[in-house]
């Protein structure tokens, strides 16, 4: 059934509107998998904060027009669906490395991030960014190390002191 021109004009408005809030975008060609397949792999995208659609390349192509992911363009061809992450860059790319695991069918074309494609087989890099409260836990562990090692190296001497006495008091007792 063909869509009306309002109709496109709302699915490419909604697609424009969630790539600008997305932080990365994974392609993916989806010919060969199921309903039950798609819908599972929607209710993953879900959970995860990914937004998933399955969009006609024309209207992805208007949607994508003058976004950060413009440069997806060019693999717009055949059965694509597009998933979006909001929260954290490596979401989209950790289900679909996940998924495909399970699926062959499901075949990445290309991603983006930072306006920048990237090549299929980035998926596993990108799936492992870390998650914001990754990040700052790495961050904060960066920043505590310096001062423990501080803590530790004036806390030595004295701490030597005793063992040295100890020691001695030891060896007294022994004589």
């Amino acid at each position: 059934m063909a869509l009306k021109r309002e109709d496109k004009k709302l699915i490419v408005e909604e697609v424009s509107d969630v790539a600008a809030q997305a932080l990365s975008v994974v392609l993916a060609e989806y010919r060969g998998l199921t309903a039950e397949q798609m819908t599972r792999l929607r209710a993953e995208c879900r959970q995860a904060n990914v937004v998933v659609r399955v969009v006609k390349n024309t209207l992805a192509r208007r949607a994508l027009k003058g976004s950060t992911f413009e440069c997806m363009q060019d693999l717009m061809v055949g059965p694509t669906v597009l998933a979006f992450s909001l929260d954290n860059p490596g979401a989209a790319a950790r289900v679909f490395k996940g998924y495909i695991k399970e699926n062959e069918d499901l075949v990445v074309k290309g991603l983006s991030l930072g306006g920048a494609a990237l090549p299929p087989d980035q998926l596993s890099a990108v799936a492992k960014l870390p998650t914001l409260d990754e990040a700052i836990s790495q961050l904060m562990g960066v920043m505590k190390a310096p001062i423990e090692k501080l803590a530790r190296t004036l806390a030595e001497p004295p701490a030597k002191l005793v063992r040295t006495v100890a020691a001695v008091r030891d060896q007294k007792e022994a004589a």
